[in-house]
């Protein structure tokens, strides 16, 4: 029960903070092009990888398992939006821009595992 409500908590942050990036996007960026989608998954991995590191390499704590849960399933789970890019990329596509939708999946995967590289590097160079 208390790992559920942990997750929950967690799933309601990275929620709010997805809406805040999706707010953000909407007032700066062009609306033809799923930019907050493609910045959530590229920042969300990037720190996937941060906090997967931490706890792969200086984690070794009592609260590790709930700390994961919490941050990896909670907040990211709520933030990440790999739904929203699939519809976005088939919007893309049926909308005729096949270039703009393959510019948009290489954009999101590449930039997602760039993300997590960096985070997993960054936190494996820490003393």
């Amino acid at each position: 029960m208390f790992q559920s409500l942990i997750v929950f908590f967690g799933a309601g942050i990275g929620g709010v903070a997805r809406l805040g990036v999706n707010v953000a996007c909407g007032r700066w960026c062009s609306p033809s092009f799923p930019w907050a989608t493609l910045v959530i998954n590229v920042v969300g991995s990037t720190i996937m990888g941060l906090i997967a590191g931490w706890f792969a390499f200086r984690g070794a704590h009592p609260w590790t398992v709930n700390g994961k849960l919490f941050a990896m399933t909670g907040i990211l789970g709520g933030f990440t939006t790999f739904s929203a890019f699939s519809l976005d990329t088939a919007t893309l596509w049926e909308r005729g821009q096949a270039w703009l939708a393959a510019l948009y999946v290489a954009g999101s995967v590449g930039g997602a595992l760039a993300g997590i590289f960096l985070g997993l590097g960054f936190m494996r160079s820490l003393p």
